[in-house]
């Protein structure tokens, strides 16, 4: 028996993958890739590798969990170097945890090579910081679901000191915005969408709670950060200053110029 690895591709920069992941994609027999792999990071593979693509995107079925974990068994008793691929990191919303247990339950040895997650690669092109020790105490990373009976019991622990991080949030942003105002947020809350992190189509939209739903929907893959750490960008592209906001600057001794 070989070995799989669970490598994060990170956002789609192939800059950004870690000196190990790119070490074993050269190594690589076999790769079991999500849709969100950027092409560059592809083209890290070794060239006689089977590439299998395993993604969902856009409402196109792929393969289903059950099918990915079985061929991830089959070529890890076939294959030295068997790579499952994610977009991001594999840990965050990646469905590692199944992977993980069908390969060991297996008797297959696995690894996971993590990799630069979206919440962070998103705060890295808003050039925010996520946890701004003056603004904010927790950061909540979750996805925005739709299915019935899902509501503001969500988010119930969000606090104006929270930085909430949305991935997948598609595109109906006026849902969100309904939800984050039912679990307390003002609407004059800064918010921050990323779409395509890192790549030449990225595009970057600030805006706050209140303005969200009349927002243009941007292109996925997107994450959305709704937190008091944006407000100084949103303040200085002319968005309503968020009450409390100077105080808070002030309290923590910071002067508009940063200081």
């Amino acid at each position: 028996m070989g070995r799989v690895y669970l490598i994060g591709a990170g956002p789609g920069d192939p800059e950004l993958l870690t000196l190990k992941a790119a070490r074993i994609l050269a190594q690589a027999e076999v790769v079991l890739r999500d849709g969100l792999v950027s092409r560059e990071v592809l083209a890290m593979v070794a060239a006689g590798a089977r590439v299998i693509d395993a993604g969902k995107r856009c409402g196109r079925q792929g393969l289903g969990q059950e099918e990915i974990n079985a061929l991830l068994v089959l070529y890890g008793t076939q294959s030295e170097v068997v790579v499952r691929l994610k977009g991001g990191d594999p840990s965050v919303f990646g469905r590692a945890g199944e992977e993980l247990e069908a390969l060991r339950d297996a008797g297959i040895e696995v690894e996971i090579v993590p990799g630069v997650t979206a919440a962070v690669g998103a705060a890295a092109a808003a050039g925010i910081s996520l946890t701004d020790r003056r603004l904010a105490s927790q950061v909540v990373l979750s996805t925005y679901s739709r299915r019935a009976g899902s509501g503001a019991g969500e988010w119930g622990a969000l606090t104006p000191e929270t930085t909430l991080v949305l991935y997948m949030p598609g595109r109906e942003y006026g849902e969100i915005a309904q939800r984050l105002r039912e679990a307390g947020l003002p609407a004059d809350f800064p918010c921050v969408i990323v779409s395509s992190i890192g790549r030449p189509e990225q595009e970057i939209r600030w805006s706050n709670v209140g303005r969200l739903g009349s927002e243009a929907r941007l292109s996925p893959p997107a994450i959305l950060i709704a937190g008091r750490v944006a407000a100084r960008e949103w303040k200085r592209r002319g968005g309503a200053v968020l009450q409390g906001f100077d105080e808070a600057l002030e309290l923590a001794g910071v002067n508009e110029k940063g200081g």
